[in-house]
């Protein structure tokens, strides 16, 4: 029964688990996406998002708090300025959790992990390309053209 177990422990102890959710928390917010299992993924979400949340107000207690739970003071600089910045605006769910199939050694289910703001795939308010395609009305009619002057000289040539 699972009476009290409010989160996962991911098969490790107390001081394990919070090192490794800080490590991958830093490394989320450094590289904006990471790789991990389904497990993990959950896991770090649930780790973040209250990080990113705190980030939106710039001051020294709020730095302090999210510094004590990521002891990487690059980290916290970037989440502060770069990350705080494009999130100002979102209520809420700043990761987005995709998962990728089962990992080819042990079978584990994989997942991506990345912050929604910074995926231009997904994000509405990116700017988009025009889609063009190669086929048009003047480049076939020249192309024809082009085609039968060749056989004419061609032709004139024998």
């Amino acid at each position: 029964m699972r009476h009290g177990k409010k989160f996962n422990h991911l098969g490790r102890q107390t001081a394990h688990r919070k090192a490794m959710l800080a490590n991958m928390a830093c490394s989320l917010i450094e590289h904006k996406r990471i790789n991990t299992t389904v497990a993990k993924a959950k896991a770090l979400r649930q780790f973040v998002e209250p990080l990113i949340t705190k980030s939106k107000g710039d001051t020294t207690h709020n730095r302090r708090v999210v510094f004590s739970y990521l002891r990487n003071k690059y980290a916290v600089t970037e989440l502060f300025k770069e990350v705080s910045v494009k999130v100002a605006d979102r209520p809420g769910g700043y990761v987005r959790i995709i998962k990728l199939g089962n990992r080819q050694g042990d079978n584990a289910p994989m997942a991506m992990v990345e912050l929604v703001d910074y995926n231009t795939t997904y994000n509405p308010n990116s700017k988009k390309k025009k889609k063009t395609t190669r086929r048009g009305k003047a480049k076939k009619a020249e192309a024809v053209v082009d085609t039968v002057e060749s056989t004419e000289d061609k032709k004139e040539d024998n």
